[in-house]
């Protein structure tokens, strides 16, 4: 039931991944295959219903509901993803309608922390308490509580309940969800068919939560590209399930690209307004800018440029017109198109995903079937083991690595990102054949390595300023695991800027001509509040995301150990320190995300500011630099003549407060035209 906010957070890898389908090509994921369950835990009775949980398409954790004598419906649910995943118990009481009275969740989240949420109603007066909140409500109609840490049924009972009150319900501690039924299916299994029912739930998210429940309203399975659960007798029915849900999906999306999308029917003029000139990172005052079709047309001052005749005019007065925003670090999803749009994101670089995914995405984007951005193609290789990513490209070879790369440059892809698990000994074969290919090379450290032995093999970049960190911690070598934040969290703030072997590091990234993407805000969210506070990314527009979407934000932060709070803020403000030293230094720096879309690239750029780096240059960094770094400055980054009409109308000067930027009035993207405001009803954030 929890939107996908957290991805982004838990993994430092936003990735939605689905199953790789690999033309050409096929690793094995050294996991579990399909129809492989772990044990139960031993209290969980033999007749209890089971599910499979698929994460990437190989089997990662189960799921088991069973109801006692005393009428308590219990849901136990695991899965593992790199050595974190929750494992927990919900026990639920119902009432005649299927609405929860009573609700408790125990056991450890995501990231292994210890869960204890409880949710009872008693004569009428709500009560509940989780990690992060504790409320009381006097319910005057039916209401259900949206735990913290819900177990996917969770969703069907929500789905149920609603059905029963009319198709919506009231949700604690707010909001409404709203339930319609979008599609069904007959599935298959050995023989057996069955018809279930996709519902879609608005309310929890930024755009629906999809669920299926059988003839009788009980929960049947959940499905997505990212995380499946179904039942085990069922598991061969996800490829058709997974269709028949992404089909809705898609026509929705085609639906609001009809709606968002405004192409002109001529040339647009921007008149009187203030340009940055990404290559000069300066402002030029009271310019007039005319596009047409998919291309700056001309660029010149107010009083002397011509506009076309029976041009759309935008009045620029009192506004900076930037180039289109890049986001260096994304992970593409269904709700991001919007997201970025409405924040002047027009590029971003996608740092790994499924492919098929992914590739469709943006052939709907480019057909306006969909509302995106520009998508860069970066591809992920791991290597096998109980860490590794989310992805069945999976090498343990040099020769698989090869075939890996190849194949990624024969789909387009025009970067290889080395992710954590990668074995030490194939890390150069990948670094070698990318290279042969004309293609980046960039990553995590993979454990057993340090960043300086990448930058020595040929890395042209390095992802996550921890990783530069952990350099200097040399017996922190399972950096496949939580230890990569923890480690840093907890001893960062000791590191020595100017020790003699941190400014010898610094000449080696410069010497080896190495970009760094840092994704401050990441760890910024991390470290600095802990759990229970709104991140300061999003302090700025908390109330004006939807319910749920900001209840998640109070998740973000990393528990400290007693004590230690002050530690985890020291070394964020040491690792702010670090990247603002290097900049001085020379090295380049980007800005990327792995986060959620557009609000999280605004964070970045303060963050940037806050390092040290001057506005005029963060901003020529999100523009000009960033389309260089991936030699796409010919056709991006700048606002000339003949470039691609991609373009931010902010109200105010962000060169004179960064946060500006915050203030976008108009998207352009390949000469297309995209109202903030509306993108952002759209995905239910309430105006400015």
């Amino acid at each position: 039931m929890r939107s996908q906010l957290s991805r982004g957070f838990v993994g430092v890898l936003a990735c939605v991944f689905a199953p790789v389908l690999l033309t050409g090509a096929c690793f094995d994921s050294g996991g579990a295959q399909a129809g492989e369950l772990p044990a139960l835990p031993a209290d969980i009775p033999s007749t209890a219903q089971r599910y499979v949980v698929m994460l990437v398409g190989g089997v990662a954790g189960e799921q088991a509901s069973w109801t006692t004598p005393d009428g308590a419906l219990h849901i136990f649910f695991e899965y593992n993803d790199r050595g974190r995943g929750p494992a927990t118990t919900s026990v639920f009481h119902l009432d005649a309608s299927g609405v929860p009275v009573a609700e408790s969740v125990t056991g450890n989240n995501y990231l292994k922390t210890a869960v204890d949420e409880n949710y009872t109603v008693t004569s009428g007066e709500a009560h509940w308490q989780n990690e992060y909140e504790h409320g009381t409500r006097t319910l005057t109609s039916p209401a259900m509580y949206v735990a913290m840490d819900p177990s996917p049924v969770e969703t069907g009972l929500l789905a149920a309940a609603a059905l029963h009150h009319g198709g919506h319900l009231a949700l604690l501690p707010e909001g409404e969800a709203h339930v319609a039924r979008v599609s069904d299916l007959v599935v298959e299994s050995a023989g057996r068919k069955k018809h279930v029912v996709l519902y879609a739930i608005s309310g929890l998210d930024y755009s629906p939560t999809y669920v299926w429940l059988d003839d009788q309203g009980a929960f049947f399975a959940s499905v997505s590209d990212w995380l499946s659960v179904v039942p085990e007798a069922w598991q061969s029915a996800l490829p058709s399930l997974r269709s028949a849900r992404n089909a809705v999906v898609e026509a929705r999306s085609a639906q609001l690209a009809h709606t968002l999308i405004h192409r002109p029917s001529g040339p647009v003029a921007i008149t009187h307004v203030d340009l940055f000139d990404a290559p000069n990172a300066a402002i030029v005052h009271d310019q007039t800018v005319v596009f047409e079709g998919n291309r700056i047309r001309s660029v010149g001052p107010a009083g002397s440029a011509a506009i076309p005749p029976g041009a759309q005019i935008v009045d620029g007065r009192g506004k900076t017109l930037l180039p289109g925003l890049w986001d260096m670090h994304a992970h593409v999803s269904d709700n991001d198109g919007l997201l970025n749009l409405a924040a002047g994101v027009t590029t971003v670089r996608d740092l790994a995903n499924d492919i098929d995914t992914l590739l469709a995405r943006r052939r709907r984007i480019e057909n306006l079937q969909e509302v995106g951005t520009r998508i860069v193609l970066a591809g992920v290789i791991d290597g096998p083991g109980p860490y590794h990513g989310p992805t069945k490209v999976l090498v343990s070879t040099d020769e698989q690595a090869r075939a890996a790369v190849d194949n990624y440059k024969r789909l387009g892809y025009v970067q290889i990102k080395i992710y954590s698990s990668v074995p030490p000994a194939v890390v150069p074969a990948i670094i070698q054949e990318a290279h042969r290919l004309g293609m980046r090379v960039s990553g995590h450290i993979p454990a057993e390595m340090y960043a300086d032995q990448c930058v020595e093999l040929g890395y042209n970049e390095i992802q996550h300023a921890n990783f530069l960190m952990l350099n200097f911690m040399r017996d922190v070598k399972d950096t496949n695991t939580r230890s990569r934040f923890v480690a840093v969290a907890q001893r960062g703030a000791s590191l020595d800027l100017q020790s003699p072997a941190m400014q010898s590091f610094v000449q080696l990234l410069l010497a080896h001509h190495i970009d760094l993407d840092p994704t401050l805000d990441v760890f910024e969210d991390m470290y600095m509040q802990g759990p229970g506070a709104i991140p300061p990314a999003f302090q700025p527009v908390a109330d004006r995301l939807p319910p749920q979407v900001r209840r998640e934000l109070l998740s973000m932060g990393l528990a400290a150990p007693p004590g230690m709070q002050e530690t985890y803020r020291r070394s964020f403000l040491n690792m702010l320190a670090m990247i603002g030293m290097m900049y001085r230094a020379g090295i380049p720096i980007e800005d990327g995300t792995d986060e959620m879309p557009g609000f999280s690239l605004y964070r970045e750029l303060e963050l940037d500011v806050k390092a040290g780096l001057p506005p005029n240059r963060v901003l020529q960094d999100a523009t000009i630099n960033a389309a260089r770094i991936m030699s796409m400055d010919g056709e991006l980054g700048s606002i000339a003549p003949g470039k691609l009409a991609d373009l931010d109308l902010i109200a105010g000067d962000p060169v004179a407060n960064i946060s500006n930027v915050r203030n976008v009035v108009l998207t352009v993207k390949d000469g297309n035209l995209y109202d903030p405001a509306e993108l952002d009803a759209a995905l239910g954030i309430a105006p400015k």
